[in-house]
């Protein structure tokens, strides 16, 4: 111990050393100092480029990828034309991950209906949904460049089919810091397996760590290693912590590193949210309208249950909650597959859509809905109820609602087939340009210099959905 006391009190007669040089290296020397200083602080709420609508978002990503055509986008001609083979022109030049030569077309068995004052075309496998339907508006024509689950799913979170950028929670993190002391700016809740593509759907790429997505489970220990270990009580890790986070800031004044600064703000984080996080998890406070209103069923971790505590998270500052749902993926047995999984999803939806109106928090809250990419109108496999449908690229639904967002639009059109985008087609990049616009942020001014160049979500593209800003 007394080596390492030695170490740090010789960085301490540099550090004095440099401070009285003046000019030259001592400047140097302070202007690191400030930079560790902005660092440390990276975490503090900060001012949007522009007045925002949403000061959250609530992203519900829907693992495996739901099929538009059952669910958003009724296409009567499909149904017309179901089981004859589709049209050549359709397939020339395209890649599926599963479809063989010539398949069949599948039309929708599910009927659908128009809703509320504006219309809005949902299927009969989401009721609940439909009676907020006034509230969301859908987007009919996004394309993506990716058609396998994993590299669509990082292009979807981060503009770029490969691991190693910073997803859209961590940008909007870095851009606008978090308003809450005591609970991270960047909140996952996964139901089910972890999806394909992996942890760097909420990671922070080359952003500061601090900026990355902090998973909390709903079963056993939320967060791993908050809890102190056997008879360890509070005080004593209280100490700890500053007895760290003094070490650490030597550290930090004499090497510069900002991931020294994410370290300490970590632990802090850390510490503090051993009161917080047991507090926030414990739904069994809230009233029991309010857990029947989502669907939940006392002591059983679900997407449900999820919903609820993404109410909880952004109404105590979380800037991004972001829940993943394992269960889309249907190549086989759409039939009796979606149905089911729309059920466990519809309720706590709708739910989580009037409680934060009735909150007075949705005008405030994006909600952000769908999935990778979409399904094909082309049958998978054989026919009958074992029927399922692959992956599909070039146009797919997703919808909005809540934070600016102009309730009961519709944007863009496809074919009668609902193979492509036939008006208005829209991709990743203008989604994620219109997210950040809500959020009050100029999507080509959000950037981060890294190996000489300077990055942005969008890269190089990106134009907002204007007729979704209301």
């Amino acid at each position: 111990m007394s080596g390492l006391i030695e170490q740090y009190a010789a960085a301490i007669r540099r550090r004095e050393f440099l401070r009285r040089s003046g000019v030259g290296i001592g400047s140097i020397a302070l202007s690191s100092l400030l930079n560790q200083d902005a660092a440390a602080n990276s975490t503090a709420s900060k001012t949007a480029h522009f007045a925002p609508t949403a000061k959250r978002l609530i992203y519900l990503h829907m693992v495996g990828a739901p099929s538009q055509l059952d669910l958003f986008d009724d296409k009567p001609v499909l149904r017309e034309h179901h089981g004859k083979p589709c049209p050549p022109e359709l397939l020339e030049g395209q890649r599926f991950a599963f479809l063989k030569k010539d398949p069949k077309l599948l039309g929708s068995k599910f009927k659908f209906r128009r809703y509320g004052e504006s219309g809005l075309e949902i299927s009969e496998l989401l009721p609940h949904l439909a009676g907020v339907a006034d509230e969301i508006s859908v987007i009919k024509t996004l394309k993506t460049e990716e058609f396998n689950h994993g590299p669509a799913q990082v292009f979807l979170h981060t503009g770029f089919g490969q691991q190693g950028r910073p997803s859209l929670g961590s940008w909007l993190t870095y851009g606008l810091g978090s308003e809450s002391q005591d609970l991270p700016a960047f909140v996952v809740l996964v139901t089910g397996l972890t999806p394909g593509g992996g942890t760097s759907l909420w990671g922070s790429g080359f952003l500061p760590s601090v900026h990355q997505g902090v998973q909390f489970r709903t079963k056993g220990e939320p967060v791993l290693y908050v809890t102190n270990p056997e008879g360890i009580g509070k005080e004593a890790r209280r100490r700890i912590v500053e007895d760290i986070r003094k070490l650490n800031e030597l550290q930090l004044a004499e090497t510069g590193d900002p991931e020294i600064a994410t370290r300490i703000a970590s632990y802090e984080m850390a510490f503090r949210m051993q009161s917080s996080v047991p507090e926030l998890m414990d739904i069994s406070a809230e009233p029991k309208h309010i857990q029947e209103g989502y669907g939940i069923e006392p002591g059983k971790p679900s997407f449900a249950a999820n919903c609820l505590l993404a109410r909880r998270l952004v109404e105590r500052g979380v800037r991004v909650v972001e829940l993943y749902d394992q269960g889309w993926d249907h190549h086989g047995s759409i039939a009796s597959s979606l149905p089911r999984k729309c059920g466990q999803v519809d309720q706590p939806i709708a739910a989580l859509i009037r409680d934060l109106k009735q909150r007075g928090l949705l005008e405030e809250t994006l909600i952000v809905f769908g999935g990778e990419f979409g399904r094909t109108p082309m049958l998978q496999g054989d026919a009958g109820p074992k029927a399922g449908r692959d992956h599909h690229k070039d146009a797919f639904t997703m919808w909005l609602a809540g934070g600016g967002v102009k309730g009961g639009v519709t944007v863009g059109r496809t074919d009668d087939l609902g193979y492509h985008a036939v008006e208005d087609p829209r991709d990743i990049h203008d989604l994620h340009a219109t997210i950040l616009h809500l959020m009050g942020i100029d999507h080509e001014r959000l950037t981060f210099k890294f190996q000489g160049r300077r990055f942005r979500l969008t890269d190089v593209a990106g134009r907002v959905i204007e007729p979704l800003i209301s």
